[in-house]
């Protein structure tokens, strides 16, 4: 049996800084509610890359995009239903 997928992505790139801080309020988040969440780096995927590449970081919740550039701890909350 497999785990469950997070209900949290996050698509980052390596020496992104908008990446470093919203990976900071993603981690804080899914910790304080009991949340997991994977991070992918866009690099080395071009359609990743054409589709987000002028918007990292992206959120995503279930499945969904929730946000790009920058997280808002308040609205990630509300969108994990806490």
């Amino acid at each position: 049996m497999s785990a469950p997928q997070p209900r949290v992505r996050l698509l980052t790139r390596p020496g992104c800084h908008l990446c470093d801080e919203a990976r900071a309020v993603v981690e804080a988040v899914c910790a304080e509610l009991g949340e997991g969440y994977d991070e992918l780096s866009i690099d080395g995927d071009a359609e990743l890359t054409r589709r987000y590449g002028e918007e990292i970081p992206v959120t995503f919740v279930d499945g969904r995009q929730h946000d790009y550039w920058r997280v808002d701890p308040g609205r990630l909350r509300r969108a994990l239903g806490a």
